[in-house]
């Protein structure tokens, strides 16, 4: 799999880089976590991706480049998560989101020839994807409308989630519970479109009917998640903003506030060119490619046994 992929962009010139696993800032997503550790006395984190780093020699080089590297995440232990885990990550200037999407299909073909994998994908915008399920439009609806909805059609509602609660906890939970096992089961599913107030660091665009949307998709096969994209935000006072913003949520959520890297701001203050990247994560593309029940089956040394 791996030779693959590198021969699937070296054959497309794109530059395989590699930037530090360590680093003085922790990430600001409120629902991701850094692993912390110590070095001579300072608190410093384990990336959770390259993205920032890449970004940086992105507006320093502008031309495509790829990494495959280790990342490190706080997380779950399950069938799907490790707290170590490989990631694939790449940038593609002057692609616009649809293109990069055709871009990962294209890997995945590759990467899928010798598997028994079905090469068949669909893509689906999150809107098309919840009304096909649900009948309302994820864009317009309102946490009320969210409970009202799983009341009514006998959708559990886990401890904690409550009807005043911000929307889109409740679209995250009806995403898991409903629209996701729709997915075809042996198929892999590109979702894109997703509303505007879950853009992270994607831009934001006019969408159908006039609702704001934001430029990321995710890929999956079946229910798992294999890769999540962006039209890649260039404007650094936003991002800054953003990352603020996070760094509230964290506040709320009663987690650690976290020191916003100065250094990626200041990249995107240099000018990153109009660019569309992706991280795959590989352990669970060869689960897929393998027909593995559990990301254990595809890793050398799991948690239990590192």
């Amino acid at each position: 799999m791996m030779k693959d992929i590198r021969a699937f962009f070296d054959a497309r010139d794109v530059v395989e880089v590699e930037t530090p696993l360590l680093s003085h800032y922790s990430t600001t997503d409120p629902h991701l976590d850094s692993l912390c550790t110590r070095f001579r006395e300072q608190d410093c984190y384990l990336n959770t991706s390259p993205e920032y780093a890449m970004k940086r020699l992105l507006a320093q080089w502008r031309q495509p480049i790829y990494q495959i590297c280790k990342a490190f995440r706080d997380d779950e232990i399950g069938p799907n998560h490790n707290p170590e885990f490989t990631m694939l990550e790449w940038y593609q200037p002057g692609y616009d989101m649809m293109q990069l999407i055709d871009e990962v299909a294209e890997l995945v073909r590759t990467v899928c020839r010798q598997s028994e994998v079905e090469h068949v994908f669909e893509c689906l915008s999150y809107q098309q994807a919840f009304e096909n399920v649900t009948g309302f439009d994820p864009h317009h609806v309102t946490a009320e409308q969210c409970f009202q909805y799983s009341v009514d059609n006998h959708v559990e509602i886990p401890q904690g989630l409550e009807a005043a609660d911000d929307v889109n906890d409740w679209l995250d939970w009806l995403l898991t519970q409903l629209v996701m096992p729709a997915f075809k089961t042996d198929g892999f599913t590109f979702l894109y479109d997703y509303p505007a107030s879950q853009c992270a660091l994607a831009k934001l665009e006019d969408g159908p009917g006039q609702a704001r949307v934001a430029k990321r998709f995710e890929l999956f096969f079946g229910e798992v998640e294999l890769a999540n994209g962006f039209y890649e935000l260039t404007d650094a006072d936003e991002q800054l903003s953003r990352f603020q913003r996070e760094n509230q949520e964290r506040e709320c959520a009663g987690k650690e506030v976290s020191c916003i890297d100065k250094n990626f701001i200041e990249a995107l203050s240099s000018g990153l060119p109009d660019c569309s990247g992706v991280a795959m994560g590989l352990d669970r593309l060869l689960m897929v490619l393998s027909g593995a029940a559990s990301i254990d089956q595809v890793l050398s040394f799991a948690w239990e046994r590192s």
